[in-house]
């Protein structure tokens, strides 16, 4: 199992505070696991340090990301290997983050179909600084309870105490399980099933007195109610089971939105939007004239991406026309494949318009002669950028 996680992890991923790659431990790979394993089973095994970089959120804030040495990359991914199973057992179907055959675009899908009757009133939920957050004991009794072996509930303890370096300094953490490690997506599904799951479906939705459901991506959970009532009690409620595990509600992002149909809200305010995974959710109209449900690109998604691109092609103007054109459209098809969707093929079309913009501009500021249209024109005449189209069909 070892030997088959070395060969799962992607080369290209940055190394941890160690420095060493995927190709420097394969050149003694059998004696490097062997070593691993007998560490491993006689309790001898610590968990190095991660290395913490922090990348922009976009909203002023800022997203620590943990990057885990190799050796204990091949480690973490044969234990979700090990122990993955015995949780998928118990996950709901409403649960997509990071799960086998779930994907990001299956939650969004059924989110759309799930809203759809005539629309909802929908909690977006957001919980603050939730893989900071996670307190350690609790996490450690909800592992304990579904397997029972020594060896493996001490590597959870071994992660979860291994702290972090920062700027060559080591810094212990009092909570939480890093981002970017590979158990930490499986232990935190395996927290949110047990804090929200559960409790939503056994406790929640049987009190309810309309229809309701819940669609959830890792930490990402949105939650909706045919009734206002039953929105307001569980938006009311929410808070209280949070802080029962030890965490926080986002009081600024949290938000109820009224998300009926245009026809139902009968005069009100028309426009009812929400976000998830990136996407906007809104009430369009089919080509018969009738109010449907709709994804586009969130807006500050978007303008984060060609913030992106902008200061790429800044950065980059002096490399040869075609190694750029060759990483643009590799940055291009990227947005293409995500942002694919049924609905939004018109805004991933402006997404790649505007790129093409932000590369003419800083083409002409490479100094020397100017490049006018004409000569950009054909040049992408010969060498065209990628098309948007629709990678994921959500019907």
């Amino acid at each position: 199992m070892l030997d088959y996680a070395y060969w799962k992890l992607d080369e290209k991923k940055s190394p941890g505070v160690d420095g060493q790659t995927k190709a420097e431990y394969g050149e003694n790979l059998e004696i490097n696991l062997e070593s691993l394993l007998k560490r491993v089973r006689q309790r001898e095994y610590k968990a190095p340090p991660v290395k913490r970089i922090e990348i922009p959120k976009g909203d002023g804030e800022f997203r620590p990301l943990g990057l885990s040495c190799f050796e204990d990359k091949v480690l973490q991914k044969a234990f979700v290997t090990l122990v993955e199973p015995v949780f998928e057992r118990e996950f709901y179907d409403f649960s997509y983050g990071f799960r086998p055959g779930k994907s990001q675009h299956q939650a969004i899908g059924v989110l759309d179909k799930a809203i759809g009757w005539e629309g909802c009133y929908v909690i977006d939920l957001d919980i603050r600084k939730f893989f900071d957050t996670i307190p350690k004991g609790k996490l450690q009794e909800a592992f304990g309870k579904r397997i029972k072996d020594g060896v493996l509930g001490q590597l959870i303890v071994g992660w979860l105490n291994a702290g972090i370096m920062k700027d060559g300094h080591w810094e212990g953490t009092k909570a939480g399980t890093p981002q970017g490690a590979i158990a930490s997506p499986m232990l935190a599904n395996l927290y949110l099933h047990d804090v929200l799951d559960s409790w939503f479906v056994e406790e929640v939705k049987p009190r309810l007195k309309g229809r309701s459901g819940m669609v959830r991506y890792a930490d990402d959970a949105v939650l909706y109610f045919e009734t206002l009532e039953d929105a307001h009690r569980v938006l009311e409620a929410l808070p209280k089971r949070l802080g029962k595990y030890g965490l926080a509600m986002h009081p600024d992002k949290t938000k109820l939105i009224d998300f009926r149909s245009p026809k139902r809200r009968k005069g009100e305010a028309k426009k009812s939007t929400f976000d998830f995974l990136g996407f906007t959710f809104y009430w369009g109209k089919s080509r018969k004239g009738a109010p449907i449900v709709r994804v586009r690109t969130a807006r500050k998604k978007l303008t984060a991406k060609l913030n992106e691109i902008y200061q790429w092609c800044k950065e980059n103007r002096h490399l040869k026309w075609h190694e750029q054109h060759s990483i643009l459209s590799a940055k291009l098809r990227g947005h293409i494949q995500y942002y694919g969707v049924s609905h939004n093929c018109g805004n991933v079309d402006t997404f790649i318009r505007r790129a093409t913009r932000i590369w003419s501009k800083w083409l002409n500021r490479r100094g020397g002669k100017p490049v006018s249209a004409e000569k950009f024109a054909r040049f992408l005449e010969n060498h065209p950028l990628p098309k948007a189209r629709i990678v994921h069909r959500l019907f």
